[in-house]
């Protein structure tokens, strides 16, 4: 395997709504995200590049068609009638709400305003990880705090009112694209992916902002002391160059590679690119027998004594 560009050092200051990390072992990661129990509150989202924004699929690719903002809502609509018509062709279990329509669009490469998140740090890991060859990252929702701050309303909207789940709710709160809110959820009918990814979604109230925008407009949390006590999203800086191999080695380990999180012939054989890095019988960069076959010995001081 080619050697990787040598990572260059990057600045890692944070906004007043986002604290940015840099880790540079894995075992520090894993004792970060393991470390305090209200890290199962949040969700987090990988990403190859530490310097890609949290932008939909659906935002990104109005940056790359030129499309005018006034014309956002009738586009946006136009695809999903279009997806919604001819879908019935293909599957004969159509979806029954308006999130589930989004997540099967997302699921098979359509455009959406959603954002794909995980409940595991480690399948955040993964994604931003396995293919990254610069710095990559991991970012970390603050769910909890981010629900507080937005109970009496973002931009005259209350969060319990604008469930995109609920008929109409989608044609007022998010098309128009006039609200700065991000909604956390899932459909009633969670996609078989989503299930093995331990999946959610983010949904953008608004596809002319990022997320970071979006977050950096909510209502600041009152006796902070820090930036680190009013976050709403933590980006975990990952120096690839140092982190990748042990990292994508405990993660196979845990059984995350891409022929669980994607079930099916292509994740199978998407996961044997990685499957190409590791082996349990000899080194790679030299292709000596490992040592722990030829002395199996348990070295001294690994566990505690009995």
């Amino acid at each position: 395997m080619a050697p990787r560009p040598k990572a260059k050092p990057r600045k890692t200051k944070s906004s007043s709504r986002i604290f940015r990390q840099p880790v540079s072992d894995w075992s520090q990661f894993v004792d970060i995200v393991a470390g305090w129990p209200g890290f199962r509150n949040w969700a987090f989202r990988g990403q190859g590049s530490a310097d890609w924004k949290l932008h939909s699929s659906l935002s990104r690719h109005i940056g790359l068609s030129g499309v005018c903002e006034e014309a956002w809502p009738l586009q946006e609509e136009r695809i999903r009638r279009i997806f919604e018509r001819k879908a019935h062709l293909f599957i004969s279990d159509t979806p029954h709400d308006e999130l589930e329509w989004l997540a099967l669009m997302q699921h098979h490469g359509a455009p959406t305003r959603l954002l794909d998140l995980t409940w595991s740090p480690y399948v955040a890991a993964f994604f931003a990880l396995e293919r990254a060859t610069g710095d990559a990252a991991v970012w970390a929702f603050n769910l909890p705090l981010m629900w507080q701050r937005a109970e009496r309303g973002i931009d005259g909207v209350r969060m319990q009112d604008i469930d995109p789940r609920r008929r109409g709710n989608f044609e007022k709160y998010y098309l128009p694209n006039k609200f700065a809110f991000v909604w956390q959820g899932d459909p009633f009918r969670m996609p078989q992916r989503v299930v093995a990814q331990s999946g959610t979604f983010l949904v953008s109230g608004h596809l002319g902002l990022t997320v970071e925008e979006i977050l950096e407009r909510y209502p600041r949390t009152r006796g902070a002391r820090n930036s680190r006590e009013d976050a709403l999203l933590i980006q975990f800086v990952f120096d690839t160059e140092r982190v990748r191999a042990d990292a994508m080695a405990s993660l196979y380990s845990m059984n995350i590679t891409q022929s669980t999180l994607f079930p099916g012939l292509d994740g199978l054989a998407r996961s044997m690119a990685y499957e190409f890095e590791y082996s349990w019988q000899v080194d790679l960069k030299t292709n000596e027998p490992l040592k722990t076959l030829t002395d199996g010995r348990m070295p001294a001081g690994l566990l505690p004594d009995a």
